[in-house]
């Protein structure tokens, strides 16, 4: 279950004067290449004026794409999309090894012209499509992950390069949209937790000529995609009732959970944090620890609870109603 605190950015307190309060959810951002993901959400928290912002994961700063920003209450579902499913469009350099597995890395090695002039279309495409399904993926060293609190790729940069235990992931599917030696672009749909540098790298050993991700877009994030995302630049001209209007509200945004609506004694003793019985409330079938949204008749979320079979009442994972 995700934790009750899961935001993975810093959130930031505004100093703003108190007025209307901000509408709490998630907004779709198309981020721009050349920023970081923390920029992006002081750029969303001062263009709103929100309270709270944060992401619910983070983009390198060479990439763009789809980066989902919390507002407000937001913050405290952002949790339950870390482990949404991801879809990538990528760009993979043959040839070129960096230290970073991107192109903002140095150079470790080049290949020879005549090993790329080896490689036959045929294998490589029978290579990238040996990468589909369940396996361990080593994270690069420079990576947000962190090792005695420290992120990886300060370390990294210290000349510490610390590398983490495999990690299980798993890759759904991968299409080659193209191949132009030495440039390959391929669509990756993928698990929460896939580095898509570590499997460019990985390629690039495969194939015996070393490789870079150099270009990659983030497409899709659970059942978010980019193509509803706004600009950041955009974001920033528009009128902020506009802007709220582009705000998905935290009930539109678990639409993946089952519901509930509660009537008007459940909403009570949801706001006082009282037990929630099962035979007052209802019980929707679904497995063990499922985890439900709980919404009042005007679809405004009350709380997420999780069901215990071996209980006839709910326990609470996240109260909104206050």
């Amino acid at each position: 279950m995700p934790s009750l605190n899961p935001l993975q950015a810093e959130h930031q307190t505004s100093n703003h004067p108190k007025k209307k309060s901000m509408k709490s959810g998630i907004i779709a951002i198309h981020k721009p290449c050349g920023i970081s993901s923390a920029r992006v959400v002081a750029r969303v928290k001062k263009a709103l004026g929100a309270k709270k912002v944060g992401h619910t994961g983070t983009l390198d700063p060479f990439a763009t794409g789809l980066l989902l920003c919390a507002i407000n209450k937001g913050t405290r579902i952002s949790g339950f999309f870390l482990g949404g499913q991801k879809r990538y469009l990528a760009r993979i350099c043959l040839g070129v090894e960096t230290d970073t597995y991107d192109p903002t890395g140095k150079i470790v090695c080049c290949a020879q012209r005549t090993v790329l002039d080896g490689l036959k279309i045929q294998n490589i495409e029978q290579t990238i499509k040996s990468f589909i399904g369940i396996q361990n993926q080593i994270a690069p060293a420079f990576s947000a992950l962190k090792h005695n609190g420290q992120p990886l790729y300060k370390l990294a940069r210290q000349g510490k390069k610390i590398q983490k235990p495999p990690r299980q992931i798993e890759i759904f599917d991968i299409s080659i949209n193209r191949i132009e030696m030495p440039n390959i672009d391929i669509e990756i749909f993928c698990s929460s937790g896939t580095y898509i540098r570590s499997l460019a790298f990985d390629l690039g050993q495969k194939l015996g000529c070393g490789a870079h991700l150099s270009k990659l877009c983030r497409t899709q994030s659970s059942n978010f995609l980019l193509k509803n995302a706004i600009e950041l630049d955009a974001l920033e001209r528009l009128d902020i009732k506009l802007v709220e209007q582009r705000i998905i509200s935290l009930s539109n945004c678990l639409e993946f959970m089952p519901k509930i609506v509660a009537n008007k004694a459940c909403a009570q003793k949801i706001k006082f944090g009282q037990k929630l019985l099962k035979n007052e409330l209802g019980v929707i079938p679904g497995k063990k620890d499922q985890l439900i949204r709980v919404i009042d008749d005007k679809n405004d979320l009350l709380a997420i609870i999780q069901s215990n079979e071996n209980k006839e009442e709910y326990n609470y994972s996240c109260v909104f109603s206050s």
